[in-house]
């Protein structure tokens, strides 16, 4: 059965865990939030009882067959003809369209400001989400189906997968089967060497596949609670292996997973190793200038660090990618972010303070409820009730093999967040300056997804007027988060969105979307040939990686994307 196995993959592709202000969530925020709710229903009683004698009309309507209430054509929960046809069913899912209807119409009804509308509006979508009747045996028809066809050995298989989560995935249930994949066999295979090592992490060079290459190397700073090897999945959708197919020399750096020992790395810690990495990087290949890129909070990072080379007079920054990254964020980004208050961020610090990290299932488990119905009963469904294996696909298994976050990173995100400290230039000081963008005058290459809702595209264009570089190119690339990034070539379906004229780009979103084509095809020809033009003359491959001061060590991707903390 492929169908809901292919369902599954891109929905949760789509929802894969990224850092940003929803670390800083405490449950007194979501408490807060069911208070407003209890707050305005006890307000007005007579308000609630007509939102009530509505539903119940609904529910009659049902009883006698008049209901006309229908699932949404593209809600994919009901798609099977028993919601259509077989009355117990249908009678089932009206139920539950009259709840949802009910409430909706409800919480419009209620004196509330936007803040507050949007708290409770995220509250009641993940209660009515529960709610659903596709979530239990009796209520899912597929489900039942399976039973019979397989002579009810999907609800021993069920069991045995609902087990294994109790067991060996702390309670969760599982978004991948893990099983086929292993790092540097079938998954992360690119050729090359760690050539540098410290405490917090490694410096992977990757060896060239043509003869000659550009000047001007390329360094990628992934995020600080993903691997690295996202970059290099599997050949056919790696950027690793396209950077050096065409020329490109390609470092990257690999966060260590941290401990509680190392609970006290900082920003600051984080930025001194983005700088000794390209400083070695910069010895190595005999360059002054990297080119830089990265993706999500590793983009952030990257940020407070061409801020800091640039108050410090350090010319080595060449180009800045950033991808699927919000530098200027607004509680209205995100669904989640409106729960998100000052009081409940610094009761998450102390909480992270006090464990000195928050760990990686912590982090995943908290990310998954933000999403039920993507992340947590697609997979009960597919899993317990239909008793089959989540889906065996590298980019979910990427996301399982989420790492530890240190507190005092994480308090130092938050505080990006609340002072908005990459728009409002020289008031907030972290990595021992004072963050400034207007000081970077790099050329930028920015990347948003059209789909994205973890860093949403019209928040992740902000960023292209926060730098003072003269040349920025902004392109919208076709899906979500992760899959707006590994967009390759080979994608039949790739296209994206850049402006038709050159020039400065306009201050808003709408305005620059406005102006664009749509152009069939992969990004990242594009990204290619606007790194090569800014990349020197080519030169003579090196023989091999690393060089004498930094001879090659382990083979890629190294050993911290292995080690078990």
């Amino acid at each position: 059965m492929p169908g809901p196995k292919v369902t599954l993959e891109n929905e949760a592709a789509q929802s894969t865990n990224a850092l940003g202000p929803v670390v800083g969530l405490a449950r007194e925020d979501f408490v807060g939030a069911v208070a407003v709710l209890l707050r305005e229903t006890a307000s007005d009683p007579k308000r609630l009882m007509k939102h009530a004698q509505t539903m119940g009309e609904d529910m009659v309507k049902i009883v006698t067959g008049k209901s006309d209430l229908a699932p949404n054509p593209k809600d994919k929960r009901f798609h099977d003809p028993a919601w259509q046809f077989n009355p117990f069913f249908r009678a089932g899912a009206q139920y539950y369209l009259a709840i949802q209807k009910g409430m909706n119409n409800w919480l419009e009804d209620l004196e509330l400001d936007e803040l507050e509308r949007n708290r409770a509006n995220f509250i009641s979508n993940i209660i009515i989400d529960s709610l659903a009747p596709t979530n239990t045996l009796v209520g899912n028809p597929i489900a039942q189906k399976q039973v019979i066809n397989s002579g009810g050995l999907s609800l021993i298989k069920g069991l045995q997968n609902a087990y294994n989560d109790i067991v060996h995935n702390r309670g969760m249930v599982s978004q991948v089967d893990k099983r086929p994949f292993k790092i540097g066999k079938n998954i992360a295979t690119s050729k090359g060497n760690v050539v540098h090592r410290t405490e917090m992490y490694e410096l992977v060079h990757y060896a060239p596949t043509t003869d000659e290459v550009y000047e001007v190397p390329q360094l990628t700073i992934p995020p600080q609670i993903n691997k690295m090897y996202i970059n290099d999945l599997s050949p056919e959708k790696s950027i690793i292996k396209w950077q050096v197919d065409n020329g490109m020399q390609t470092f990257v750096i690999s966060w260590r997973n941290p401990s509680k020992d190392q609970g006290h790395w900082d920003m600051s810690d984080y930025i001194a190793s983005c700088e000794e990495a390209l400083a070695v990087v910069s010895k190595i290949s005999a360059s002054k200038k990297v080119n830089v890129s990265a993706g999500c909070s590793g983009g952030q990072t990257a940020s407070v660090l061409a801020s800091k080379l640039a108050a410090t007079g350090n010319p080595v920054l060449g180009t800045l990618t950033l991808m699927v990254c919000v530098l200027h964020p607004k509680p209205t980004d995100i669904e989640a972010g409106s729960l998100v208050s000052e009081n409940g961020m610094q009761i998450a610090k102390k909480r992270a303070a006090n464990k000195g990290i928050i760990k990686a299932d912590d982090l995943a488990r908290g990310f998954a409820w933000l999403r039920p119905n993507d992340l947590i009963w697609n997979y009960v469904i597919n899993n317990y009730l239909l008793g089959m294996d989540p889906p065996a696909f590298d980019v979910l298994y990427w996301n399982s093999d989420a790492t530890n976050l240190s507190a005092s990173l994480m308090g130092d995100f938050l505080t990006l967040y609340e002072t908005l400290a990459f728009s409002t230039p020289g008031e907030t000081e972290m990595a021992d300056h004072k963050i400034d963008l207007s000081n970077v005058t790099a050329d930028l290459f920015i990347l948003g997804g059209v789909t994205d809702h973890i860093t949403p595209w019209k928040a992740t264009y902000r960023s292209t007027q926060l730098f003072g570089s003269k040349d920025v190119t902004y392109v919208l690339s076709q899906s979500g988060h992760m899959q707006a990034i590994l967009n390759p070539p080979t994608n039949p379906k790739a296209k994206y969105f850049v402006q038709k004229k050159k020039g400065k780009l306009p201050e808003k979103a709408d305005d620059w979307l406005q102006g664009t084509e749509e152009v069939k095809g992969s990004w990242w020809p594009l990204w290619m040939e606007w790194i090569q033009k800014r990349s020197g003359k080519k030169i003579a491959a090196p023989e091999t990686v690393g060089s004498d001061a930094y001879p090659a060590q382990e083979s890629a991707p190294g050993l911290y994307v292995t080690e078990e903390v």
